[in-house]
């Protein structure tokens, strides 16, 4: 019987402790937002303190990262825009491409 529970241990409380604590490393090293030294010391509370680190971690960790990841992807992106929209203005500009020409353009790039 004894093997049954250590089976049950096993599965329910080890393996997803060290789930949890491969995520806690490996959001960690996903961050922008901290520098080399601060990542460096954080990795190691959470490999020395495995628990006690990982949970401190979680909490000390800010719950709008995701907004800002996000918020980064779509700056690059409108910025991309911005700079197409501005090469096809000085195309119509320089007379390269038509009124006609520009105003398509501008519509499938604005279209997604």
């Amino acid at each position: 019987m004894s093997t049954f529970w250590q089976v049950v241990v096993f599965l329910f409380i080890f393996v997803p402790l060290i789930m949890l604590w491969i995520f806690a490393l490996l959001d960690l090293f996903k961050r922008h937002d901290l520098a080399g030294w601060l990542k460096g010391l954080w990795a190691i509370a959470i490999v020395i303190f495995p628990i006690v680190g990982m949970v401190v971690y979680f909490i000390a960790r800010p719950s709008d990262l995701e907004d800002d990841y996000v918020r980064v992807g779509q700056r690059v992106v409108d910025d991309d825009l911005a700079n197409q929209l501005e090469r096809l203005a000085s195309l119509r500009d320089s007379g390269k491409i038509t009124e006609e020409e520009f105003s398509a353009q501008k519509a499938k790039l604005l279209a997604g």
